[in-house]
């Protein structure tokens, strides 16, 4: 293939039941308004006890390879490794291998980069079933009943059907015009990754800790413009994650939050920085439209009462 524009690195870890739907919504037959050659897709297999199928992998376009690691607690050296071997300008980092994502997101990353070149584009990140999966699998949520709300929608032939069987993420539970902890689909220049050095190595807790929402922090902050995709984002898979799918009274925040502190001497704080927002909302996503404007508004008003 020719060069590609954009790098898409995706990182798996013990996830043969979610790759196939995490991967098909990858692909140039999902997404929309784009093709494989401007495109590669890099899946980086963190030492999976079952690895990955390269046959799998590279059955869903000529544009996917597999790249494998050895074990490791946090996905960050294995992120930054991936980063190093791919060809494009662009790259787009999806640290959660378990998201499968709407079908605008890479032609709107494409032509946020064409409008604001020096940017992070990041979208909002949600879970598959009614609520947080934290608290929706100790009422009953689980693989087989995912699978069910799964085929419940179209979402192959349309992929924003997606947000009629979600609810928005921890991360990003305040919706579209708070600011975020951090994304799970964020992209920025290829020079600008390596100005910010990458995903810092030194965060070592199960599935990265805070790593992630440290990156996202640091480029938020240092970046020309934050660019928040409106009408997009990702859809968590149940998967057993060591945050996204742990009991609340076993969620290892805390211990991640502490390492967070070790490493840079402060308490994490999400960024303040104000978004451009760019794309489109497709009607399925209107109830979390509305979700966000109540939010925001109670925001405003709470700000200028001083409560």
């Amino acid at each position: 293939m020719d060069r590609p524009i954009l790098s898409i690195i995706v990182v798996f870890y013990n996830m043969t039941r979610e790759a196939p739907r995490t991967l098909y919504t990858l692909s140039s037959k999902y997404q929309r308004g784009t093709n494989s050659d401007e495109y590669e897709v890099i899946i980086v297999d963190n030492g999976s006890t079952i690895p990955l199928d390269k046959q799998m992998v590279e059955s869903f376009g000529p544009n996917f390879r597999l790249y494998r690691r050895d074990p490791s607690p946090s996905p960050a050296a294995a992120i930054n490794a991936a980063v190093k071997s791919s060809h494009g300008n662009f790259v787009m980092i999806c640290i959660d291998g378990a998201r499968m994502l709407s079908p605008g997101i890479i032609n709107f990353t494409l032509a946020g980069f064409k409008a604001y070149r020096n940017s992070i584009i990041s979208t909002l990140g949600y879970h598959l079933g009614p609520k947080i999966q934290r608290f929706s699998i100790p009422e009953g949520y689980n693989r087989n009943t995912e699978d069910l709300l799964l085929d419940s929608v179209d979402w192959r032939e349309n992929g924003y059907n997606l947000f009629k069987i979600s609810s928005l993420a921890g991360a990003s539970r305040k919706g579209w015009f708070c600011p975020l902890g951090e994304s799970n689909c964020l992209s920025m220049k290829r020079i600008a990754y390596e100005e910010l050095g990458g995903y810092d190595e030194r965060f070592q807790s199960p599935g990265g800790g805070l790593v992630n929402h440290d990156f996202y922090k640091r480029a938020c902050d240092k970046l020309d413009n934050l660019i928040l995709l409106l009408g997009e984002g990702t859809f968590h898979q149940i998967h057993g994650g060591v945050a996204t799918n742990m009991l609340p009274e076993h969620h290892p925040y805390m211990n991640f939050h502490n390492e967070y502190v070790a490493i840079r001497g402060f308490d994490f704080i999400r960024s303040k920085r104000e978004p451009i927002y760019f794309g489109s909302i497709p009607n399925q996503s209107f109830s979390f439209l509305s979700y966000s404007v109540e939010v925001f508004e109670r925001m405003i008003n709470k700000n200028s009462t001083g409560e």
